[in-house]
């Protein structure tokens, strides 16, 4: 049967069958080639799965084009070389005469001079710091014992590490990224060798001084009122595990705008494991889309459940390739509400942002509503649109209720960025040794991320931090957090 002879109906459905099996290819690829989750598929299964969809999709497709204009903001300038590195230190200058004046100088006078600068480097080497305490006795009464100041506090009872190699251990760890193992053979470079299993005492050691700050981190997030929360998996060496392989786990982090950010590791992602995190907590929930978060809000009294927009409008991004025309008009409209928020920040509109939100939303989100259920309608269930409409129709109580507060943010963004340091790290060392390492590095990465937040640097952090931590009592602990 030709194409001419079929029902109209079955033509159409054909023609969005052969689309949607393209988009597959192309997620595909992306996947295999891009910067998606290539390390999870099998290369060679994927491009054999590539190969036969391919031929399922052989068929020339309508081709539409499709423009639009937006509103590209200014550049931003790039600084020049003598601002970049102007707070570098000058340690050597290098004067070069001309031959002719080294020759005979009496003939010639300055009048002037050119300067530049080349930025070089010195490799780090390890150094000791002697400690010296004489011992005295008294002149006249020598029955006295011997007189010697006290031995200074270190982090570590007994042993050679100073808090400044400790948190040079623990940044290169957890924010440059680098295993154990890699930091030994630059330590022996260096200068000293030092063993992987020492360092991994010293991050235990560590963990442990820097837990009352992570609580108390985290005890100021849950009764602030207003909490983002995120999770991702992270898998680890569990001896527990019958095939003697690793097992997966997840961080879950908790923040909020301006605040500090929390991790905690849990085991599974289990419903209950949320309510152990947040605890009873009151207030504002905000997440994408995920079971246990509103299941928490419906169990716990007072907890407010506000969506994310990012994650919304992301899918639609993602139906570009298979429906142009439809998800470039949802996006429009879902950037109509990010461009009133961005005008908002710039007049500092404080709490009059519920009441604007109200205002000034309705239109766009009218219009919104009814353009997602006429494509929802229209479009394929399995499609990438018709997955988008699902998605922001079925979240649709959650994303509208920002309407109802003024310092909710209309994404999750900011905690998703915060949880990404811990993403390029696992692709490096890959899992966590133990299950019981795990809640360390959780307390380890909430206080790197922390600082980097509040625009500190996180290795004079932790050298200032592990150095007075000994005096400290939890009653005054405030001045150590990364936000004082």
């Amino acid at each position: 049967m030709n194409a001419t002879a079929m029902p109209l109906n079955e033509v159409q459905l054909l023609r969005e069958e052969n689309a949607h099996l393209r988009t597959q290819i192309a997620w595909l690829k992306k996947q295999l080639f891009g910067p998606g989750k290539s390390e999870t598929l099998d290369r060679a299964q994927l491009l054999l799965t590539l190969g036969e969809l391919e031929k399922l999709a052989a068929a020339k497709p309508l081709v539409e084009t499709i423009t639009y204009e937006r509103t590209k903001g200014p550049a931003a300038p790039r600084p020049l070389p003598a601002e970049n590195f102007a707070h570098l230190p000058v340690k050597e200058t290098v004067v070069i005469e001309p031959a002719a004046v080294q020759a005979d100088p009496t003939l010639y006078e300055k009048i002037g001079e050119e300067r530049t600068f080349e930025v070089d480097v010195t490799a780090p080497q390890l150094y000791k710091r002697e400690i010296v305490r004489p011992k005295y006795r008294h002149r006249l009464d020598r029955t006295r014992a011997p007189l010697i100041a006290a031995a200074p506090a270190r982090p570590v009872a007994g042993g050679y590490a100073s808090a400044g190699l400790l948190a040079w251990v623990l940044i290169a760890k957890y924010c440059d990224h680098l295993p154990l193992y890699r930091q030994e053979k630059m330590l022996a470079r260096w200068g000293a060798k030092i063993s992987s299993q020492t360092m991994t005492d010293w991050v235990r050691l560590s963990a442990g001084w820097l837990e009352p700050l992570y609580k108390r981190m985290q005890h100021d997030l849950l009764t602030g009122g207003y909490v983002q929360a995120d999770e991702t998996p992270i898998r680890c060496n569990d001896p527990d595990e019958k095939r003697g392989g690793t097992t997966q786990g997840w961080l879950w982090a908790i923040s909020k705008p301006g605040g500090d950010v929390v991790f905690d590791w849990r085991l599974t992602r289990q419903h209950g494991e949320l309510t152990s995190l947040l605890k009873d907590y009151r207030g504002i929930l905000q997440s994408d889309g995920f079971g246990a978060y509103p299941a928490f809000a419906r169990d716990h009294e007072g907890v407010a459940w506000v969506g994310c927009w990012a994650h919304a409008r992301r899918k639609f991004f993602e139906a570009l390739g298979h429906s142009p025309k439809a998800a470039q008009w949802v996006l429009r409209l879902i950037g109509r509400l990010y461009e009133l928020e961005r005008q908002w920040d710039e007049a500092n509109v404080g709490e009059r942002r519920a009441a604007l939100r109200a205002e000034r939303f309705a239109r766009p989100l009218y219009w919104l509503k009814c353009v997602v259920l006429r494509m929802q309608a229209q479009a394929l269930p399995q499609s990438q649109l018709g997955q988008a409409c699902t998605y922001l129709l079925n979240q649709w109580t959650p994303l509208t209720a920002h309407l109802n507060h003024s310092q909710t943010r209309l994404d999750n963004n900011l905690v998703e960025n915060a949880i990404r340091p811990s993403a390029i790290g696992k692709k490096n060392w890959l899992f966590i040794g133990h299950p019981d390492a795990s809640q360390r590095s959780a307390i380890i990465y909430s206080l790197v991320v922390s600082c980097q937040r509040h625009g500190k640097d996180p290795l004079a952090y932790l050298r200032h931090v592990l150095t007075r931590l000994r005096a400290m009592t939890k009653d005054d602990l405030a001045p150590l957090l990364p936000a004082n």
